[in-house]
Formats: C-alpha cells, structure tokens, sequence
C-alpha cells in the first residue's frame, strides 16, 4: 500500500518553493523520494531551500525565475527538463499579495498580483504540459486560498480574485487534459504558522484570536501539515482525481 505514496524517481517543480508552505511541500515530496526543483525569485533563498531539501538523501537543483516573465517561465521548464530530463510534478505556489482597498489599487498592482498568482500558473502549466504528455501522463497541483471561496475583504479583492482563478483554471486543466493522463487540482490551504503570519499574534491578537476560535480544531496550521495532501496529490493514489479541491484548512471552511 506505501508504493501508492512512493515518489522515488519522479521529478517535482515547485515555483515560490524557497520558503514558507512551498518549502514544506517541496520538503515532502522529496522525503516521498521525489527529486526536487526550487524555482524562485531570491538566490539567497533558494540555496537555503537546496541545503534543507537535500538533507533528504534526492537530488534537488534550483533556478532563478520571475514569474510574471513569460519568457522566463519557457526558460524555467526547458533548464528544468535539461537537468532531469523530465518533469512529473509541477506545483504552482509562487504567490503575492497588496493589501489596499480596491478604490485605491493601481491597475499596476492589480496586475501584479494576477500576474504572479494566476497567470504564471497558467503559463507553467501550459509549458510543462507536452513534456507530460509525451511522457504518458503527469501532476499539477496548484495552489489557492481560503480566499479562493470567501471574499478577501476590502483589502483583498486583487487576491481573492487571483485565488478564485486558480480553481476554475485547475478544474478547465483537468478537463482538457484529462485525456492525456494529466491530471490537475487544487489545494487551498487555511491558516499556517509562516514567516509571513508569525507575527500576528503578537501584533494584531484580536485578529489572531478571532481566526482562531473560528477553526474547529483550535489552532493554526504548521506547514508539515500541508505534506500529506502534495505528497497525495503527487503520487499514484490520486490518478482517478482530477478537478478536485483539497482544503487543508482544521475545518475552517466549513464554519
């Protein structure tokens, strides 16, 4: 039954994978045996990520991208084959936020956040996806939000709409590409503890309190706990799923 959940020898591109919950799932997949490429923007990082990930005993390699550049992104899968001759796993991660009300968002940082999380996903995909068919078949999780079902607030509506995108371009994939063996979903992942949100419960406690008793398990996420679901979603166990979405949230969800 663990053969099901065995990654050995595939190949996993994760975009945004050098820190916070794309570092955790990158982590996964390898401790799965998966080998392992980091695509992100700080070198800095990225070499951080390559050392922790290659504590796994897998190959792991990275490439620089901005991936609001198309061209980058065609570069990006074309080293990626170069280096390991193919690609089973493509996780679309790489995110960002503007926290403005939306009368005062420029169409600049609208785009940019569109850009980053949504669009890069579809190029990504699109780029990976004769790669994967060619080879007989292949994965593409891409990642949402709680936002992806509920309305980010007067703060939020540039990424909401991103993350709302997300899921409805994951289930058109699965569609499409059903036929070649592909198959596509989501996972919106809920409140973790990252060095983005480490901060809030010393410096916005009513926030923190408040999300909080809204989760029925009690508490926040730790980005391990986002494994499981990128190691399920990778492997063999998942290949009758495709369109799905995942949350991976302690039940916030469904309050």
């Amino acid at each position: 039954m663990n053969k099901l959940f065995d990654l050995s020898g595939r190949v996993s591109l994760v975009t945004g994978g050098n820190g916070g919950l794309g570092l955790a799932m990158a982590e996964g997949l390898a401790s799965a045996g998966s080998n392992i490429i980091i695509a992100a923007r700080d070198q800095e990082k990225i070499s951080r990520a390559v050392s922790t990930i290659e504590s796994h005993g897998v190959r792991v390699e990275g490439i620089c991208v901005d991936v609001t550049q198309e061209s980058q992104i065609i570069d990006m899968v074309s080293k990626s084959i170069d280096i390991f001759g193919k690609i089973d796993v493509l996780v679309n991660n790489a995110g960002t936020t503007v926290r403005k009300e939306p009368q005062n968002l420029s169409a600049e940082e609208w785009d940019n956040v569109i850009d980053v999380n949504l669009r890069s996903a579809f190029l990504s995909s699109r780029e990976v996806y004769q790669h994967m068919k060619n080879q007989g078949g292949g994965k593409i999780i891409n990642i949402g939000s709680m936002f992806s079902l509920f309305g980010g607030g007067g703060s939020g509506a540039p990424y909401s709409s991103s993350k709302g995108g997300v899921v409805q371009l994951s289930k058109s994939l699965a569609v499409a590409w059903a036929k070649d063996n592909i198959q596509s979903n989501t996972i919106l992942p809920g409140w973790f503890m990252t060095e983005l949100t480490e901060a809030i419960p010393s410096t916005q406690p009513e926030r923190y309190d408040l999300i909080s008793r809204r989760i029925p398990v009690g508490r926040w996420g730790s980005p391990e706990e986002l494994q499981g679901a990128a190691i399920f979603l990778s492997s063999s166990a998942s290949d009758y799923i495709t369109g799905a979405v995942l949350t991976v949230d302690g039940g916030y969800s469904v309050m």
